[in-house]
């Protein structure tokens, strides 16, 4: 039987996911060419036959950029385009949809029962409606609390792998030098780093079967497996309790970005986040989008109060604000923790870090346009931390605010004052974390 081809459209995360529980022994598909978007600098590579596999795919398996999409399907003739990237705008995907249909293909989506492993542990998993919800600060709360009760919570992280694929095969993070030792990128320490120095091991990489057996096994034991979802992708793995964060500032979007709608509707809970900075009108967007598709869902209002280590810093100055960047370029906010802390303690002015960026930051606004007066922490590789770091220091502002879940005075030299801003989520009335969680552990028998 002639073997269908297929192109995976990616963005180095759910793509190689959904070849590797999908595609990979399937005998019935040639996977002829991964497409690379959202993320710079991770065409032009291969996905390795120690990866997919020596039987179907002796030679590897070429990473492209999406722009050769059209071209791609014509000369290699092929028959199906996975789309296999989260966060973007339903106009987004069926754009998507008509480029390959109008090149001569098919457009397809893979769902959780071809793409879901099942854990030997009970899992918890925390994605999000779009990328920048709070997903991180909620993953935190869930194990500080877990832990708290003497139990053993392995974290489990949304692939970031931007480096050598085969030595990102399976990741284990305990320590900082751990960071190190693995070179991760800005976006990876952001989400790394506040795990670690709380106390919990967390695991990310490429082959996800074997990262969660690996976790299940952890040297330090394992009693939990928690799934910290990243942008607002559907969990890797099946959860026995699914919470799902909500973004008010961004109302309306829960119903319009792909997969965050899916998100939605398969939660257990839904938290609506941030409510101490939304306007109401926000909050009751999102509550009457969890009403309209997931009835069901235990509600929970949370809010992110923030704190900065030195609040002179910001009081009457003129600031640069420095953000999560994957936050602000396709999560597309317009306001971070740095921002609402800049509000907060009296900044007389953000300062527009535009006149001053050099190098990679310059093309990442052209990019973006839309980040406006805020920059974000772009730093995938040493050329971007460099001129991440030279930006800085050349935007003529009084003081930094750091917004980011970092310290970015351990990686780049910033030379102006700076502060770096807390968050943590806390729930706002009944019912809490506290209680769900005690029920998932009677149920579970933990």
């Amino acid at each position: 039987m002639k073997r269908k081809n297929v192109v995976i459209i990616g963005a180095a995360g759910r793509d190689f996911h959904n070849f590797n529980t999908y595609f990979r022994n399937n005998e019935n598909y040639n996977v002829v060419a991964f497409t690379a978007a959202q993320i710079p600098d991770i065409d032009g590579r291969k996905y390795p036959t120690e990866l997919a596999g020596e039987k179907l795919y002796p030679q590897g398996i070429p990473i492209v950029a999406e722009k050769e999409l059209p071209t791609l399907i014509r000369e290699k003739n092929v028959d199906d385009c996975i789309f296999s990237y989260s966060d973007v705008a339903y106009s987004h995907v069926m754009g998507m949809s008509a480029k390959v249909n109008a090149a001569g293909a098919n457009f397809r989506l893979l769902g959780p029962r071809d793409t879901m492993i099942k854990s030997t542990k009970p899992v918890i998993a925390v994605v999000a409606t779009r990328t920048g919800c709070g997903k991180s600060q909620t993953s935190r709360k869930v194990i500080e609390y877990l832990m708290g009760l003497g139990l053993k919570v392995v974290a489990i992280r949304h692939p970031m792998p931007y480096g050598n694929l085969v030595e990102q095969t399976v990741q284990r993070f305990a320590t900082i030098e751990d960071l190190e030792k693995h070179n991760c990128t800005v976006e990876e320490m952001e989400e790394y780093e506040p795990h670690v120095v709380r106390g919990n091991v967390i695991y990310a990489g490429v082959d996800y079967e074997k990262i969660v057996r690996a976790a299940e096994n952890d040297p330090d034991g394992c009693d939990v497996i928690l799934w910290d979802g990243g942008n607002n992708d559907f969990p890797f793995y099946k959860p026995d309790l699914t919470i799902t964060v909500a973004d008010p500032h961004r109302p309306g979007t829960e119903l319009s970005y792909y997969p965050g709608e899916v998100n939605l509707r398969i939660s257990d809970v839904v938290i609506i986040n941030k409510m101490d900075s939304a306007h109401p009108d926000g909050i009751q967007t999102v509550r009457e989008s969890i009403a309209k598709v997931n009835p069901d869902a235990i509600v929970i209002d949370g809010a992110s109060p923030i704190k900065v280590d030195d609040p002179s810093v910001i009081r009457n100055k003129k600031v640069l604000v420095v953000e999560d960047g994957p936050t602000l370029t396709h999560g597309e906010m317009k306001i971070g923790a740095g921002t609402v802390a800049a509000r907060k303690f009296g900044a007389k002015e953000c300062v527009d870090p535009r006149p001053f960026t050099v190098g990679r930051l310059s093309d990442t606004f052209k990019t973006y346009p839309h980040i406006g007066v805020l920059l974000p922490a772009m730093g995938y590789g040493k050329e971007q931390l460099k001129d991440l770091e030279t930006t800085i220091n050349n935007t003529e502002c009084d003081s930094v605010i750091i917004g980011t879940p970092i310290d970015l005075n351990r990686i780049i030299n910033i030379k102006k004052p700076n502060t770096r801003v807390f968050y943590d989520l806390e729930e706002i009335g009944f019912p809490t974390l506290k209680e769900i969680l005690e029920d998932f552990i009677k149920k579970n028998n933990l």
